[in-house]
């Protein structure tokens, strides 16, 4: 089945850029071109990936990627034109799962996605579950259906992103292990991204503020200070 992406831009020329290439690519394309657009979009369809821009009218891409986040995991890629750092940090902190600095080539925008759907889909079917033929783990209170990406702790499920699953999948299968933030950045986002290992600690933080009871006391990701994390 045809992999689909949303493509939001106000920039038409981008946007028919980035069209023509993944339909190239066998990809199906639904474009939008302003903020309001590109959520109407988003609620009413079921995409393998977002690309967003970060400055739209009418809703900014931040604020899209937020209310997005309210109702599915879908992977989201920032498009920005800035550099600063703080701006992509701040992508990141509404959910985002990625992003890419304008002007970019399309082949890196095309590996980027590549990318990012290939480990959702490793995620989807990972035969290594500790005696779990169906995918589900368990621990405890927490259950991790890694077939359809749900997390369930004490029968309430809690929506995480593409990343934050990704990340407690990973540290869920070696209990006790400890990961460095290097190991995570490399594993998760791979070997190409452009960012630092700050991108690890924002989203570990998220992934805290979801299924902590209290996060500053986390009981399941917890820090090896001047390590890494790992799952208890």
């Amino acid at each position: 089945m045809a992999k689909k992406v949303l493509v939001v831009d106000d920039e038409k020329l981008i946007v028919k850029g980035i069209r023509f290439s993944l339909e190239q690519d066998g990809m199906e394309v639904d474009c939008a071109y302003d903020g309001q657009e590109a959520l109407d979009l988003a609620t009413n369809n079921q995409y393998d990936m977002i690309l967003l821009d970060v400055m739209l009218p009418k809703l900014g891409g931040f604020e899209v990627c937020q209310s997005i986040r309210e109702f599915s995991s879908v992977p989201i890629v920032m498009l920005t034109a800035k550099g600063d750092d703080m701006d992509k940090i701040l992508g990141l902190e509404y959910g985002a799962d990625d992003y890419i600095t304008k002007p970019f080539n399309i082949l890196e925008v095309k590996a980027r996605i590549k990318a990012i759907m290939r480990r959702a889909s490793l995620g989807n079917g990972s035969s290594s579950d500790q005696g779990s033929s169906d995918g589900i783990v368990k621990y405890g209170d927490l259950v991790l259906d890694k077939n359809n990406r749900r997390l369930t702790i004490l029968g309430i499920e809690y929506n995480l992103t593409s990343k934050e699953f990704e990340l407690l999948a990973l540290l869920v299968n070696s209990p006790r292990k400890v990961f460095s933030r290097e190991d995570l950045l490399r594993t998760i986002w791979g070997t190409d991204y452009p960012g630092d290992e700050r991108t690890v600690d924002v989203h570990i933080r998220r992934l805290r503020e979801k299924i902590e009871p209290n996060p500053k006391e986390p009981k399941y990701v917890l820090t090896k200070w001047g390590v890494g994390y790992y799952f208890q």
